[in-house]
Order: C-alpha cells, then structure tokens, then sequence
C-alpha cells in the first residue's frame, strides 16, 4: 500500500504508483482519458422535459473548436436522434463558460494536407446539413461566442436564442477564406443578400442585440440563452409530435421551390396527418374541453 494512499482502490493505487515511477506513463495515461472525454455529447431530460433533448458541447480546452473527434461526436449525436421516436425537440448548447463555439480548430487544421482540409470542411458541411435535416425541431442556445463554424452550426438550427455576452460573426476573410460549412448560403437566406455580404465581407462580430435587430437570432435575452430555449422547447413540446415534424419539413422544403411547387408540397404533408391518432385526439380533446394527450402516431 502506497502511504498516505490507503483510501484508494488497488487499480487506482496502481496507476497512482506508475504515475510516481514512470513519468512517461503518466503521458500515456493522461491521452487515454482524452480519448474516452465526450466532446459533444446528449443529455436527455425527465419529468415534465421528457421528450426535450439537449446536445452539450463540452471542450474546454478548445473553446468548443470542431476538431476531428469532437465532429465524430457531433455526427454520431445526430445519428442517435434521428432515429429515435422519443425525441421531440433538439436544444444545442455550450457547457463552456463564455462560449458556444469558436469555430474550427485552426491549430488541428494547420497540421493537414490540402487534400485532408477540403476533405474535412466537406465533412462539415454534411454534419451541419444533417443538424438541418433533423425531422424535429431545433433550438440553439447561444450563450458566449458562435463564430466562423460556430455560427455556421446556429445557422443550421430551427430557432435562435442570444444570450447577454452573446457574440455573432463570420470572420474568415480576415484568414483569407470564406465561410465553408453552409455560411455563405444560410446567411443570406436568413437575413437577406445585402446584409449577408456586408458581414462576411467586413468580417464584423455582432452582439445579441444587433443580431435580433437583423432576424439573426429569435432572442436576444438578458438573461441565459439556455433557460429561454428550454422555455421555447416547452412550448413545442406539448403539440402533436406528427403535426411539427409535417410543419418543419413543408417550410423547409417549400421555402426552396416557387410557391405553387410549395403549396403542392404543403398539400402532400397536410395528408400525412389526416390519418393520425393523434388529429382525432385533437379533436376529441377541444370537444371534452381537456388538454390532448399525443402519442406521436
């Protein structure tokens, strides 16, 4: 027994002791434990939250920069919730103080090929397409900085909320490149071409304020940007799961085609939930004068 160690378990005395012995394995052992650290990981909620996920960001030694195992993550998150029925909505927020995500991880990125940096900025774009893509609602909660792919990953989500030290920008001409992960198409699409150009030429950081001026964000609260995305996500959380997956993907579909090719389409997802239990129990709870319960079919 190591003294002044009693209390440790034999494992851990034994790790203790290599420590002692063998600096070099402390090395070893320190990268083992990077690895296993979840960089991006899901927290489901209970109770009366059951149904409300929330993707927590969680490298801070980065500032949340979105290196090769923190996408890895990030993409196999997205996996998970795709598929599972039990998730209604999606809340994506930053565990690190002061910061929601800084970006790429330009030292990482520093170290690649040419070939191995187009590589990975198409795995953004994808991994981004695919938070887009989520059949449920969205809600990024942005407390701290969202610049570059930061931004590029709030772009992506359904709604926005800013928090008081909130700071918004695109700033990659200031590095000799563009927006790469979806910001050259999302922003303009969101606010408009004209302002869209001014900040990615400009490279201007925003704060939460100017941002919902210009419909960046949603929310801009004095408060915390996550308790008002828990706020909006309670809101969703109680309509027919069916109805917003329906509404979610007419908008989104329909916003990209003329506006007869948009209607047709809102035609299309309006019969997906003609045949549901959950219309009936709609229904039947406005006549009964008592809150619906859905069941999501």
């Amino acid at each position: 027994m190591i003294k002044g160690f009693g209390s440790l378990t034999g494992a851990a005395q034994r790790v203790v002791s290599a420590s002692l012995v063998k600096p070099c394995l402390t090395n070893s052992f320190r990268r083992m434990l990077s690895t296993s650290v979840q960089e991006c990981f899901i927290e489901r909620l209970d109770g009366k939250d059951t149904g409300i996920s929330v993707l927590n960001f969680n490298r801070p030694a980065a500032k949340n920069a979105l290196g090769r195992v923190f996408m890895k993550q990030f993409q196999d998150a997205l996996d998970e919730m795709r598929f599972d029925d039990q998730v209604r909505v999606v809340i994506v927020r930053s565990l690190v103080n002061k910061v929601f995500c800084a970006g790429a991880d330009l030292k990482e990125r520093a170290t690649m090929t040419p070939p191995e940096v187009a590589g990975f900025v198409y795995g953004l774009r994808t991994a981004f397409g695919n938070l887009e893509s989520l059949p449920v609602p969205t809600i990024a909660a942005i407390d701290g900085a969202a610049l570059g792919g930061g931004l590029e990953v709030a772009l992506s989500t359904d709604i926005r909320v800013a928090g008081a030290g909130a700071k918004l920008g695109l700033p990659e001409t200031r590095l000799a490149i563009i927006p790469g992960a979806g910001g050259t198409q999302r922003l303009p699409r969101l606010i408009g071409i004209p302002k869209a150009k001014e900040l990615i030429f400009t490279a201007r950081t925003l704060n939460s304020e100017e941002a919902e001026k210009i419909g960046l964000v949603n929310h801009a609260t004095a408060g915390s940007a996550y308790n008002k995305a828990l706020e909006l996500a309670r809101q969703i959380l109680d309509k027919g799961p069916v109805a917003i997956k329906m509404a979610k993907l007419a908008i989104d579909k329909g916003s990209q085609v003329d506006i007869s090719s948009g209607l047709a389409f809102e035609q299309t997802c309006y019969a997906q939930v003609i045949p549901t239990e959950d219309r009936l129990e709609g229904l039947a709870a406005f006549r009964e004068k008592r809150d619906p319960i859905y069941k999501g079919r």
